[in-house]
């Protein structure tokens, strides 16, 4: 499985215990203390921020994935530069590199960041708490098959499986298989068929739903 690439040298965005949560809450309850005392910032500043950082939710990624099903073009241009096809449906990515793994028959990807959480926030908003869990980090390049399985997904044997692990510069994300009739859905439709756990690797009989 792909693991090649050098992470940058940065903190983990993660912490992992409630220890440590409380300990970071601490911190940044004093600097936003001391920021908005020295009238750099303000709560409604703060809350704009998390709005911004929450909001992108599944249904961008889902848009993405509904446009590559019904425009082969699209998807091409989704595989050859990711960041630019996203950025092209109007969605703003501030990602470096997002790099569109897709699944076929006999393949399956799913996505980890094994030092932090890196992940494509734009255009997902926030992971799922089990993605920034030190556990699944280390379990999901580990024993990807067992991880897999805790999320009711068992590959054929004769599947290739796949763990993409993101970082700073890049982030993964998912393409899953059509339905087979989806030409004759409307984006909105396709759109609805799509979770965040179908882009990140965890869920993916589509086809089951149509």
């Amino acid at each position: 499985m792909p693991h090649d690439h050098t992470h940058k040298q940065h903190e983990a965005l993660t912490v992992e215990d409630e220890a440590g949560n409380i300990e970071a809450q601490i911190i940044v309850d004093g600097l936003q203390e001391f920021l908005s005392k020295k009238g750099l910032l303000t709560a409604r500043e703060v809350t704009s921020a998390i709005e911004k950082l929450e909001s992108p939710g599944i249904r961008l990624g889902a848009r993405v994935v509904a446009k590559a099903w019904t425009d082969p073009n699209y998807k091409q241009r989704l595989h050859k530069d990711g960041r630019a096809a996203v950025q092209a449906l109007d969605i703003p990515v501030t990602e470096a590199r997002i790099i569109v793994v897709e699944n076929a028959p006999t393949l399956h990807n799913s996505i980890t960041c094994t030092l932090c959480s890196c992940y494509p926030r734009s255009i997902l908003g926030q992971p799922p708490s089990c993605y920034n869990s030190k556990a699944y980090r280390a379990r999901s390049v580990r024993k990807p098959h067992r991880v897999l399985s805790e999320f009711r997904i068992e590959l054929p044997k004769d599947m290739q499986l796949i763990v993409h692990d993101g970082n700073a510069d890049m982030r993964y994300l998912v393409l899953p298989e059509p339905p087979a009739n989806a030409a004759k859905h409307a984006p909105v439709e396709l759109e609805a068929l799509v979770s965040r756990d179908h882009l990140i690797g965890v869920t993916k009989n589509i086809a089951a739903q149509c």
